[in-house]
């Protein structure tokens, strides 16, 4: 499976009062003090994953939400993991993403750049406009504008 992202958000530690990382390094939260690249994946509300990509040198807190993808292959398949046949609604939230593509608890710490199962990569994608403005559904830090967004997709988690 792969999808576009087309929808981030920045959390940058103890500089945030939006990050986990913004009191204390936890267990839950030490990924992101870990080497840029890995994978910080976290239950949230009960019920659903997260997915964030650690951002920072090693030692510095730092990641960004994945929050929204375009479906580009095996779409089928996450209408499936999904039990939705609507392709506009198959990856446009962080919990619809993660479900989307099976991501789990089990990708914690996963090597976004060198792995072989969860990575990022680029779509080689010269031309696209990006729009920024508050982040979602948290309740500290929303003064900072650090939600990111592929101008015009119909794939965004809130317009």
């Amino acid at each position: 499976m792969a999808a576009r992202i087309v929808e981030t958000e920045a959390y940058t530690g103890s500089r945030d009062p939006g990050s986990h990382a913004y009191s204390n390094r936890t267990p839950r939260n030490e990924v992101m003090f870990e080497a840029p690249g890995r994978a910080y994946v976290y239950f949230c509300y009960g019920n659903h994953f997260l997915l964030n990509i650690v951002t920072e040198k090693e030692g510095t807190a730092g990641a960004v939400l994945i929050r929204a993808a375009e479906p580009v292959s095996g779409i089928k398949t996450m209408m499936k993991l999904r039990r939705t046949g609507e392709i506009k609604k198959l990856t446009n939230g962080p919990g619809k993403l993660t479900a989307a593509l099976a991501v789990d608890k089990k990708f914690n710490r996963a090597d976004m750049v060198g792995g072989m199962e969860l990575y990022v990569a680029s779509s080689g994608e010269k031309k696209f406009r990006v729009t920024k403005g508050p982040r979602i559904g948290i309740k500290k830090g929303l003064d900072l504008y650090r939600r990111f967004c592929v101008k015009g997709s119909g794939f965004l988690s809130a317009k």
